[in-house]
């Protein structure tokens, strides 16, 4: 699994939630989220990858560290688990280790955007739809959408909209160090006036 790191946690008497992330600045935003939110949870628990995994994190003035993700039983009473780890991971992990046992996932990835028995949910927009979710997967567009489909839904109110067109432009460092060096790659050749 290519999870970097994750977060499961146990609300009340058994209602869990598990958050797994791609990248420690994404986690570190959650972590900031649910306690600014005062999300109510009795523990805690970060998974993440063998590169990872024992890792420590400070939450509420804890220390927890990070445990390795993989297929067992550590999603067994979990009610939530929120995923944002990458298209591959996601699949992987869904129906094998998070759906498993009653979980809903909630995916912040690619993986199940497309799919017709997977809520495509922006909960300022169509809550609602999480509530029919099959395979036990609600997942959520892409920031850009989500920004949009919230304003959107605000002048539909006040008028009909027939049509909208759309361009987005999100920066190259988004898709990582590769897209980053493919990006220096290309200015070099713009101002060699080399052809890209």
């Amino acid at each position: 699994m290519n999870c970097k790191e994750s977060i499961h946690i146990k609300t009340k008497e058994k209602d869990e939630s598990s958050y797994c992330w791609r990248k420690r600045s994404v986690g570190q935003e959650f972590l900031r989220v649910l306690d600014e939110r005062n999300f109510p949870m009795d523990e805690l628990v970060l998974f993440g990858s063998k590169r990872s995994a024992g890792t420590t994190y400070t939450f509420r003035g804890k220390q927890i560290e990070v445990k390795l993700l993989q297929h067992n039983d550590d999603f067994k009473g979990v009610d939530i688990a929120f995923t944002s780890a990458g298209a591959g991971t996601s699949k992987e992990v869904s129906r094998k280790t998070i759906t498993k046992y009653g979980a809903v996932m909630i995916d912040n990835s690619s993986a199940f955007r497309m799919d017709a028995d997977v809520p495509l949910v922006v909960p300022e927009v169509n809550a609602e739809d999480a509530l029919e979710r099959p395979r036990g997967v609600i997942a959520n567009p892409n920031c850009t959408t989500i920004q949009m489909v919230v304003a959107l839904k605000a002048i539909e109110k006040l008028s009909h909209i027939k049509t909208v067109h759309v361009s987005t432009y999100q920066a190259a460092s988004g898709a990582g160090a590769a897209a980053m060096d493919e990006l220096y790659e290309q200015y070099r050749q713009v101002l060699a006036n080399e052809p890209v």
